[in-house]
């Protein structure tokens, strides 16, 4: 019996990790009606993070009503397992959100995802992993942190004498663990604001008074507290985020990919694989920079790993790299909205995928 580990991130804007696996796992069938396919949603971070450690973990989804970029309610979801929570900032302040119209990093809050880390603390949570990805917000975590200094200036209102540890109030007492890939610093020409606050709308103008508030944050923040973390690698993701849950909440970072893999073992799942099949929508060098395939190439060890995009640039260097295969799923010519159609996409994996496995007899 062939034994084959699909493990796909999303083709953004068209198919979810677990569609582009179960598309691949029917061109296995095609070729090996009797292989065994392990389906394993991933993410390296941002889109399908929570669902991915929900796959991996159980857990129960928590519905939770927050504010999104410009404050208006809305309903966002976080994961649940015992004392552990997995959020996704872009859940509260995501990118998706807003309209082309409605772009302005000036006044877009990272205010909603404190109400998710505070809903989750007062659900027991002791150990939050967030996913930094797809925020629509530069506001370096200001928003978030002033819901959390909020509540726990309510807190010590409410009871004067501190907790028996004397360890102040319980956001603060939390574990956190963030995920991402981003190595950006919070300012300067490689910060939040100039790297990505363009494709949240901000023009040359804007970049320049984002990077300027950041800095001041920073600069006001190591004064008061005696260390400053925002030329750190990660401080830049999400808009800044990555530089508040370091430099406030002491927040550990890691790779999505990394933290994800080692949660589900994913080296023992593939010591008694035939193949691997991963990918994502867009393959390049980039991709070797330690973007979700390059961990589950690392991860397999012997085990050939094929790789499969909607687009692929630089195939060579991919396979240089490792990989036994790079293959673009679309026919040369194919216009961008048709490949972009879901069906399209998922039939396109799966008769990639046939393909890829027939070679293999």
């Amino acid at each position: 019996m062939k034994r084959v580990v699909a493990a796909i991130d999303s083709f953004k804007g068209c198919l979810r990790s677990a569609e582009a696996n179960a598309a691949a796992a029917a061109g296995v069938r095609e070729v090996w009606p009797d292989a065994q396919v392990r389906e394993v949603t991933v993410s390296d971070g941002g889109e399908g993070f929570m669902e991915a450690f929900f796959a991996a973990t159980g857990g129960e989804i928590q519905s939770v009503q927050v504010h999104d970029p410009l404050m208006r309610e809305v309903s966002a979801k976080y994961l649940l397992n015992g004392q552990k929570a997995v959020i996704e900032v872009a859940e509260a302040c995501g990118l998706w959100r807003l309209t082309k119209e409605e772009l302005n990093p000036l006044i877009a809050t990272s205010y909603g995802v404190g109400e998710l880390i505070l809903d989750a603390v007062e659900k027991g949570a002791k150990e939050i992993i967030v996913g930094l990805g797809g925020s629509g917000t530069s506001d370096a975590g200001k928003g978030m942190l002033e819901v959390i200094k909020t509540a726990a200036t309510t807190l010590k209102e409410q009871r004067p004498v501190k907790d028996p540890e004397g360890r102040g109030d319980a956001a603060e007492r939390v574990k956190y663990i963030i995920a991402t890939d981003v190595n950006n610093p919070l300012c300067g020409e490689n910060g939040a604001a100039a790297v990505f606050g363009p494709q949240k709308g901000a023009t040359p103008e804007m970049v320049k008074e984002l990077d300027a508030r950041a800095r001041l944050f920073a600069e006001e923040s190591a004064q008061h507290m005696g260390h400053d973390r925002s030329n750190e690698p990660g401080a830049g993701a999400a808009g800044g985020l990555g530089y508040a849950f370091m430099q406030y909440l002491d927040a550990e970072r890691r790779s999505g990919i990394e933290l994800l893999l080692e949660t589900i073992d994913f080296d023992r799942m593939t010591q008694a694989a035939d193949l691997v099949i991963t990918g994502e929508g867009a393959a390049d060098r980039q991709t070797l920079m330690g973007k979700l395939p390059t961990g589950i190439l690392r991860h397999a060890g012997k085990t050939p790993v094929c790789l499969i995009a909607g687009k692929i640039s630089d195939g060579e260097a991919l396979v240089q790299a490792g990989f036994a295969e790079a293959v673009c799923i679309n026919p040369p010519h194919l216009a961008l909205e048709e490949a972009m159609r879901p069906e399209v996409a998922q039939r396109n994996i799966r008769e990639t995928v046939a393909r890829i496995v027939s070679k293999r007899g």
